[in-house]
């Protein structure tokens, strides 16, 4: 186990930002913003866009079969992102070691400045939809765990997931069992700067209603989304869904596929998601994370030129 790094010192809540925010604004003669203000990303002055890869994307070559080793590690990985001309890596936690030291995550750190990439962040699986007793508390602690990976790794973002309600749990418990863990998560991130994207990935998350639902029960300045392109299963339009939640990202995931209405693959529809971005004055990584079939390096490079090309500020 590492030693905690030195916290940094807490920010102000979400409502608190807002109550400052209609001050100043009162103060400046300018009208306040209204309606669900307090949980938009604030402070965004037009439109950034950085790329980077996710570590996902290669899951065939860093993971082994049976008795057979990876064909790659992260540190291949992040080589291969700097022939690419990225901007950043984001380091999956599911290649690293289940409890990866700090002389490992500084290795990939210090890995990543050589080749001139940022780490745009790191993702991880948990679930908060598990009822009270050890197995929540093992969720609560792995998250936390991560947190301090994260601030090691110099990864400003961890992906983070809602989880599944448990059976015989009503929807309102598992909503309420979701919050807390998600409150809890972000208040441990707050005191390491790290902020924690919810991804819609499936049960409640599977709709941008259902997931903005959490994100506004959550009262942390350190909570955001990570937008997946490809994972709105019902609600409504994909692209419309993501016009819903982009304004609320903190990190983006560009599938190459989108399922439309009615469960049909379709290719991505890149300068349509480069206009709800750019609405949304979105400053950050677009991560490629590549899920189809092929040549994976070959398949992710032209990808990574086609978001070059079509997202082009």
């Amino acid at each position: 186990m590492h030693s905690s790094p030195t916290p940094v010192l807490p920010l102000l809540s979400r409502r608190q930002v807002l109550t400052s925010a209609i001050a100043a604004s009162a103060v400046a003669g300018l009208a306040p913003r209204i309606a669900s203000a307090a949980e938009v990303i604030p402070g965004r002055e037009g439109p950034k866009f950085k790329f980077s890869l996710a570590a996902y994307s290669y899951r065939s070559l860093l993971q082994g079969k049976g008795d057979v080793p990876p064909a790659m590690d992260l540190l291949g990985f992040i080589d291969e992102c700097a022939k690419m001309q990225l901007d950043g890596v984001e380091l999956t936690s599911y290649y690293m070691p289940e409890e990866p030291t700090d002389a490992y995550l500084i290795g990939l750190r210090a890995h990543c400045f050589r080749q001139g990439l940022a780490v745009s962040g790191t993702a991880i699986r948990n679930d908060f939809g598990r009822s009270e007793g050890e197995a929540r508390q093992r969720e609560l602690a792995h998250v936390r765990r991560w947190i301090d990976h994260a601030a090691v790794l110099h990864a400003p973002m961890i992906r983070i997931f809602a989880g599944h309600g448990q059976k015989g749990d009503s929807p309102e418990k598992t909503h309420d069992l979701m919050v807390e863990g998600i409150q809890q998560s972000c208040d441990y991130a707050a005191k390491y700067g790290i902020y924690l994207a919810l991804e819609n990935h499936g049960g409640v998350t599977a709709s941008s209603e259902g997931l903005l639902k959490l994100v506004r029960d959550v009262d942390s300045p350190w909570l955001g989304v990570n937008l997946d392109t490809g994972n709105f299963r019902f609600g409504g339009e994909p692209y419309e869904q993501m016009e819903d939640v982009a304004k609320y990202a903190v990190n983006v995931q560009v599938k190459v596929v989108v399922k439309d209405v009615d469960g049909n693959p379709q290719p991505m529809n890149f300068p349509r998601l480069k206009k709800i971005l750019t609405d949304a004055n979105y400053r950050g990584f677009v991560v490629l994370e590549y899920e189809e079939p092929g040549d994976v390096p070959a398949e992710c490079r032209r990808y990574v030129e086609q978001m070059r090309t079509d997202l082009a500020l």
